[in-house]
């Protein structure tokens, strides 16, 4: 199937199945908003749900301390629980 005739779902479902991306990293390649690109995850997510393949999250971090432990693996959070810090990674999502 010709790239341009593919949706922007089923691009970003071929990217994730490349490599894992953070929110902020398919936003920027696809050209559109974070929020955007967590609602296109979230619907690959469910698309993947009558295949083999599933979407795999990495959380976020604490880049200070390391904290994984996050109630929302989705969104990023604004500050670690544990130090404070507001250095905290994104999530990243790959299919498998």
């Amino acid at each position: 199937m010709r790239e341009a005739s593919r949706t922007t779902r089923q691009r970003i479902a071929d990217r994730l199945r490349e490599e894992a991306l953070a929110a902020g990293e398919i936003a920027t390649e696809f050209d559109v908003q974070t929020s955007v690109a967590l609602d296109h995850v979230e619907h690959v997510a469910k698309s993947l749900e009558e295949s083999d393949e599933q979407l795999l999250v990495a959380p976020p971090t604490c880049r200070e301390c390391g904290f994984e432990a996050f109630d929302d693996l989705i969104n990023r959070p604004s500050r670690c629980p544990e130090c404070k810090s507001e250095s905290i990674s994104e999530p990243a999502f790959t299919i498998e």
